[in-house]
């Protein structure tokens, strides 16, 4: 797939997507990142590139990296050295509130778990980004119901999380995740909690409901099923990244 934004010039006056090569400017960029965990490296210089409307799955045995990689790309973790870019801005010079808000407002997550909010039922799990955001509950929530029929999930709106299967539990994340129409969605091993076929389900929604919205996607997985609904693989290993296709690590 190819960007729709607004390409970054390059030194040379093209366009440039962080390879070296010409091409439509990625809408998520990882450049050179280096990132450590007291003395115990994690990122050793990796540099990847998503545009936009992508899915891009990131592979990689436990420990290579890769969920360290999708927090930095997220600006959840900022890196010790390197770039990270999004929509043309820098991320990794951010302060913490402009990060925060970044999240909140243009990025939506699913975590391998679902991280739902006990206390709350199913609706207002759903509807929570767009109350952060400062939306009024009542619309808020007719928001949040409109993800319900899309995502299998009439009939839950409140329930609570205690009472949802683990399928169920993810549809749920996942509809928090879109909510907002996120342009980005990052999705860390979102079928590692769940039986292969419900696994298969959730990824069958995320996908299709991705591709309607156009919403790029930088999923975390190790499962090679999973990776396969992407558009395209990278693989990390010690720290690096590598692509499926040789000599190819950006779009």
């Amino acid at each position: 797939m190819t960007g729709t934004g607004n390409p970054r010039t390059g030194r040379d006056g093209g366009a440039s997507n962080g390879t070296g090569r010409s091409g439509p400017r990625p809408i998520v960029e990882a450049r050179d990142v280096v990132l450590s965990f007291g003395q115990t490296p994690a990122l050793r210089g990796a540099n990847v590139s998503v545009a936009a409307g992508e899915i891009l799955a990131i592979m990689g045995p436990s420990g290579s990296g890769k969920s360290t990689l999708l927090h930095c790309l997220a600006g959840i973790l900022v890196p010790g050295s390197g770039e990270v870019w999004f929509d043309g801005a820098r991320v990794d010079t951010m302060g913490e509130t402009q990060r925060s808000t970044l999240r909140r407002e243009r990025f939506g997550f699913v975590f391998q778990f679902g991280q739902l909010v006990p206390e709350l039922t199913v609706e207002e799990n759903v509807a929570l980004p767009l109350l952060l955001g400062g939306v009024r509950r009542a619309e808020a929530v007719a928001r949040a119901r409109t993800w319900f029929e899309r995502l299998d999930l009439s009939g839950l709106e409140r329930r609570r999380s205690g009472e949802l299967s683990g399928g169920q539990a993810q549809r749920v994340a996942l509809a928090r995740a879109l909510v907002a129409r996120p342009e980005v969605l990052f999705a860390d091993e979102p079928t590692g909690s769940l039986d292969s076929l419900t696994g298969e389900q959730v990824m069958d929604l995320l996908v299709g409901t991705a591709r309607q919205e156009g919403t790029t996607v930088v999923l975390v997985t190790h499962e090679p099923r999973v990776a396969a609904c992407a558009d395209r693989e990278v693989v990390v290993r010690d720290g690096r990244v590598t692509s499926l296709v040789p000599g190819q690590v950006g779009p």
